[in-house]
Parts: C-alpha cells; structure tokens; sequence
C-alpha cells in the first residue's frame, strides 16, 4: 500500500490518521459523557474532564496534519461515480466535520480560558485564548455542547452514507478508506 494518496485509494498515512480520528472523537465523546457517573468535584470525573480537554486538542492538532494531506494528494475517485447531488452532499458532509474538528476542540479552548481554568495537555499547561469572562464563558459552553450534539449526528450520517455505498449502491466508497487485506 501506497504511503500518499493514489487515483485509486487513500494512501497509508491518510487511512491511519482516519481511523485514529474516529477513536480519539469517540474517547472525546466518552469521556465527556461517563463523568456523568461520578460526583461532581471527584477524582474520576476531574480526570476524565481532564482526558476530554488533552484528546479534544490532540484531535485539534492532528485534523490540520489530515488537511495537508487532503491538499498535497489526490482524492481517489469513486467507482462507479455516484450522481452529482451525492458528491455534493458528500462535501457538505465532510466540509462539516472538518469544521467540527477545528471548531469544537477551538471553542472548548476558549470556554476554558474564558472559565479562568488551565488548559491542560499532557503536562504542559496551554496559554489562555482570551481572558476571564464569565457572560462569555455560559455562552462557549452551551455552544460547544449544541456543536457537540449536532456532531454525534453527523458523524452518524457519515458512516451511514460509507455503509449505504458499501452495501447497497455497491461502490469503493468505504473500500477507499479501509485498510488493504
């Protein structure tokens, strides 16, 4: 397999940045959704809030590796081509999610610096986007939750769309991304 994107299918690096994407976007998600179980000010729940803000910005810092390659590679072409309105919703899609991964990660930067809290990543402490605002703060937080939100469905229509072409339309869509057996 081709480290670099071909005409044909994503090269290595593209298919391993990818998949570890979706794992660091679902540790993201259950981090963030088990503190729930725990009381509010304990241990567990401070460390998974803490491993949320650490794997959100490492998605953060990995989408713009993903986007170099998406400009310096080919985008491999679907087989057979899909009708147009698909190709244009695909982009929409993935448009979306790229903006989710940029977005979410930046928003979730500013409320912890408009919160007054460190910014936490990996034993480093990060530098405040902007400074203490409680009024700014309430506002990031219920943005970043609705994105949130609004990104567990997206993520869901995208792997709906690579089943669907898998499956019923039959295409490469989905064997584009897999690794090669």
């Amino acid at each position: 397999m081709s480290i670099s994107n071909t005409q044909n299918r994503y090269g290595s690096i593209s298919i391993a940045l990818h998949w570890l994407m979706l794992l660091l976007i679902a540790a993201v998600f259950s981090c963030i959704e088990l503190r729930e179980f725990y009381p509010k000010g304990s241990d567990p729940r401070e460390a998974l809030k803490m491993w949320h803000f650490m794997l959100g910005l490492t998605v953060f810092g990995l989408v713009w590796l993903r986007l170099i390659f998406i400009i310096i590679g080919p985008v491999p072409g679907i087989y057979p081509v899909p009708p147009s309105w698909q190709m244009l919703l695909a982009k929409a899609v993935h448009f979306a999610l790229y903006l989710m991964m940029i977005g979410l990660p930046l928003v979730g930067w500013l409320l912890l610096s408009a919160s007054g809290k460190p910014i936490p990543f990996f034993g480093l402490n990060l530098p405040a986007l902007i400074s203490e605002n409680k009024s700014l703060a309430d506002t990031l937080k219920e943005l970043h939750e609705t994105a949130g939100t609004a990104a567990y469905y997206l993520i869901g229509l995208h792997a709906a769309a690579g089943l669907f072409h898998h499956y019923v339309v039959r295409d490469n869509t989905l064997l584009r991304m897999l690794p090669k057996r």
